[in-house]
């Protein structure tokens, strides 16, 4: 698995002057793997924002989640696929930046470690489906292109960068 590149965001003067450790990859990871909600925003073809509670979940470095394709979401995606991921706490932040698109069928392996992490998390909220759920649509993946991420923030804050 290719890890991102670690660097700096940068802030205007006054908001992060010194700071003193970073966040590490592993640690986002986590929070991506484990969070139950995550807020996705598009942008519509009229260039409103559209921003929406979504279950997801994390694998091989990309947000798997579902829907309808007759969704507002899924179908601003169809006119521009840049989409903002950001987990609930603010305090410690995990804002991701990439591209979302319909996954098509998933192989056979990659739907069932996809069904089987959606249940881990979601069985208990009624939510466990099969591998062959998404095979025909339904399900798409956003993949990042630059992740920040802060359990502090004047301390830590952290830019990765997926290249």
């Amino acid at each position: 698995m290719i890890q991102p590149k670690v660097t700096r965001p940068k802030f205007p003067k006054g908001y992060v002057d010194s700071p003193t450790s970073e966040v590490t990859w592993s640690y986002v990871q986590e929070r991506l793997e484990n969070s139950k909600n995550y807020w996705l925003a598009s942008i519509s073809p009229n260039q409103k924002p559209h921003v929406i509670p979504r279950w997801g979940v994390w694998v091989n470095n990309k947000f798997y989640y579902d829907g309808s394709p007759e969704t507002r979401h899924a179908k601003n995606l169809q006119h521009n696929p840049q989409v903002t991921l950001h987990l609930e706490n603010g305090d410690q932040a995990v804002i991701l930046n990439g591209v979302s698109n319909p996954a098509g069928k998933p192989d056979p392996e990659l739907a069932e470690q996809i069904a089987a992490a959606y249940r881990l998390k979601y069985t208990e909220f009624g939510y466990s489906p099969a591998a062959d759920q998404w095979n025909a649509g339904g399900l798409y993946v956003f993949t990042p292109q630059t992740a920040l991420a802060w359990t502090i923030f004047f301390e830590n804050p952290t830019k990765f960068v997926f290249e």
